[in-house]
C-alpha cells in the first residue's frame, strides 16, 4: 500500500527526540510524529506517551517535496463530543468581570461597537485599579501641605 496524504499507516517507533518521534513505515520509509501531534492534551515530553519499539497507527498529514512524511496520532481520533463539555475548553465561554464563565451570545455587533465596549471596559478597570492603588497609599503622595 502506498503512503498517501490522509491515509492511516502503521509503523514502529524507532527514535524519540525532544521535538517528536520517528516512526519506521513500510518500504523502509520514515515518518515523524511532531510533539504537537502526539496527543490532544499538553505534551511535555514525547516519552510520556511513546516508547521506542511501540507499534503505532498514525495519519499522514503531509509529504513534502523531499519525501519527508509528517504523521499525526492526534488527528486519528475523531473530535470527541465530551471535549466540548470539558471544563478546560473555554472557547465559547468568555469570562465576565468576576471571572465566572457564561455562555457566549452570538451578536452581529460591528467592529466599532465591539471596540467602544472594549475601551469602556478597559477604562472602568483602570479607574478601579487607580482607586484601589490610591487607597493603599493612603493618599499621602497626592497632597502636599507647605
Amino acid at each position: 500500500m502506498a503512503i498517501e496524504l490522509g491515509s492511516v499507516v502503521e509503523g514502529k517507533v524507532t527514535r524519540i527526540m525532544n521535538f517528536g518521534a520517528f516512526v519506521e513505515l513500510e518500504d523502509n520509509k520514515v515518518g515523524l510524529i511532531h510533539i504537537s501531534e502526539v496527543a490532544d492534551e499538553y505534551v511535555n515530553s514525547v516519552s510520556d506517551f511513546l516508547k521506542e519499539g511501540d507499534t503505532v497507527q498514525a495519519k499522514v498529514i503531509s509529504i513534502d517535496a523531499n519525501g519527508k512524511i509528517a504523521l499525526s496520532i492526534k488527528k486519528m481520533k475523531p473530535k470527541n463530543q465530551d471535549a466540548e463539555k470539558s471544563p478546560r475548553n473555554f472557547k465559547n465561554k468568555p469570562a465576565n468581570r468576576n471571572g465566572d464563565f457564561k455562555p457566549s451570545r452570538q451578536t452581529s455587533a460591528s467592529f466599532e461597537d465591539k471596540l467602544s465596549k472594549f475601551l469602556k471596559d478597559s477604562d472602568e478597570r483602570l479607574t478601579d485599579l487607580k482607586r484601589k492603588t490610591d487607597s493603599k497609599r493612603g493618599g499621602r503622595g497626592s497632597r502636599r501641605s507647605d
